[in-house]
């Protein structure tokens, strides 16, 4: 049985899911900001015979598998015949935490200047996530969707970059690359649609079904355990499969409750894979109760220890004998305890991130 937020969120999405743009259509124009403050329109690439609209997104390992083409697509025509575009028309209210498992940032236009700038885009990146016009104008169902327009800006093709999303493997047919050297030269796109796989629109209407992961991660069990340094010396060693990110904090220690928050989101972000956040208090015994409320206030469904050690000297050096004794302190282990990230004090939880994505990946390959 269905439920009525399900059913509504349902709804909604078919409500708003457009239809396609059909080949031989004339081109829907625009009025996007670029990372790069600029502002966007048709018009502004009017020297192009060949405009390529690729509407993609930060946050899609599809997208980002394909990033790397779509560069070399752009520095492979003189912009006077190829004017690659990006777009990216995700509603960032919409993007669930739990679908940034293979990402180190959301699809706000804050993060899209970073990540242009990360892997030095040599093509307009739009932003039109906030009333999603264009991606309904052109009928965007995935990321990467392209459309591709001639001369006259009628659209002739319609679909994927190519048939391989994996981008260590090579793609067997290279529809985008045919549709534009065939509008070069002149003659009829040998396929003018094809469908496109990857990530689905996250439209506007989707932010009730994240209002909902919220409110089941919020309503998820938090436990607080006791642990020996037998344990912890176990936690550091990580013999298992999973990437394991250790905090070492406290109550009192200002720093540590600033930060706490960010573990949380990375737990929900990273927890459908092999990885897990580990956290460990130095605070008293005593204040046990103290802990485990602070706990359930930051809704931390996390492994959490607190370790009351007779000798704190014995403790920094059983964790990490880089480790000065200042918190909080940040451990990331890869199974079979290589830490590969330390830090000591508040987190830069983008640094942070990309660590974490640089050890499991941030394509759907990388998990097979």
């Amino acid at each position: 049985m269905i439920s009525a937020l399900l059913l509504g969120f349902l709804q909604a999405t078919a409500a708003q899911d457009p239809e396609t743009l059909s080949i031989g259509q004339p081109a829907p124009d625009f009025e996007l900001k670029g990372v790069d403050g600029k502002t966007y329109t048709l018009a502004s690439f009017g020297e192009a015979k060949v405009v390529v609209i690729v509407f993609s997104a930060n946050h899609c390992p599809t997208a980002q598998a394909y990033e790397e083409r779509m560069k070399q697509l752009s520095s492979d025509y003189p912009v006077k015949q190829v004017q690659l575009v990006a777009i990216s028309s995700n509603h960032p209210g919409a993007v669930c935490l739990e679908e940034l498992g293979y990402t180190d940032m959301g699809d706000t236009y804050e993060e899209m200047k970073i990540r242009a700038a990360d892997k030095a885009f040599n093509f307009p990146y739009l932003y039109d996530g906030d009333d999603q016009k264009t991606a309904l104008a052109y009928g965007a169902k995935a990321t990467p969707h392209v459309f591709i327009l001639d001369g006259k800006r009628v659209l002739r093709y319609s679909g994927r970059i190519d048939d391989m999303e994996d981008p260590y493997s090579s793609p067997t047919s290279h529809d985008t690359r045919n549709a534009i050297d065939a509008l070069l030269s002149g003659k009829p796109v040998p396929v003018e649609t094809t469908k496109a796989f990857g990530c689905s629109m996250k439209w506007k209407s989707k932010m009730e079904w994240r209002k909902k992961l919220d409110e089941d991660w919020s309503n998820k069990p938090v436990e607080l355990k006791e642990i020996d340094e037998e344990g912890v010396r176990a936690l550091v060693a990580n013999p298992g499969e999973k990437l394991r990110l250790i905090n070492l904090w406290a109550t009192w220690c200002g720093p540590c409750i600033i930060e706490f928050p960010e573990f949380v989101d990375m737990q929900r972000m990273y927890g459908q894979r092999n990885f897990e956040v580990v956290t460990i208090s130095t605070d008293k015994r005593s204040q046990v109760e103290k802990v485990k409320a602070f706990l359930e206030t930051k809704e931390a469904a996390l492994v959490n220890y607190i370790y009351d050690p007779e000798d704190i000297y014995g403790l920094i050096d059983l964790v990490d004998s880089e480790w000065q004794g200042n918190l909080p302190f940040t451990l990331l282990v890869a199974p079979g305890g290589k830490v590969v990230y330390r830090h000591d004090g508040i987190i830069d939880p983008l640094e942070l991130r990309k660590a974490i994505v640089g050890q499991i990946g941030r394509y759907f390959a990388d998990d097979r």
